[in-house]
């Protein structure tokens, strides 16, 4: 099965209404995500804890590093950036941290909050070769948006 966006936001809309509580709208979104497509193998979030670190939040799936700095890997780069880091190949990039042997691509989203700061990225890894592409880029920001108004 593949995601249907616009499905998942009327139930994350329907889910979240009048959440404010950052972690439960993670765990909430990382969830219905995770059973909303096979090709998401794992789907969590990484939260900004301190300048320049990344540590682990809600997720389903394997366990997940627990510690990224933005100086390494997909998550960082993405924190680093702000920009969405679309991989189709985790081996051919030359700084991933693998955290889990099955991983073969990744989509990693920046999370901001109302105002603009980023509070996390939004971590999904394949074990597929090139399992995502522009239109779960947009699909996904769109759901990052609707949930923490970043």
């Amino acid at each position: 099965m593949r995601i249907e966006y616009d499905e998942v936001a009327k139930t994350l809309t329907a889910l979240t209404q009048g959440e404010a509580d950052t972690i439960a709208l993670m765990a909430t979104m990382a969830c219905e995500l995770h059973h909303a497509d096979d090709r998401f193998d794992w789907t969590g979030f990484y939260r900004v804890t301190q300048p320049e670190t990344l540590r682990i939040g809600p997720y389903q799936g394997g366990h997940g590093c627990l510690f990224i700095p933005f100086s390494r890997g997909v998550c960082g780069a993405a924190a680093r950036t702000g920009e969405v880091q679309l991989v189709d190949d985790v081996e051919a990039f030359s700084d991933h941290i693998a955290c889990s042997s099955s991983t073969r691509s990744e989509i990693v989203l920046p999370v901001r909050d109302a105002s603009g700061t980023l509070i996390g990225v939004l971590d999904i890894d394949s074990d597929q070769v090139a399992a995502f592409d522009s239109a779960d880029a947009d699909g996904l920001a769109r759901l990052l948006r609707q949930t923490f108004g970043g």
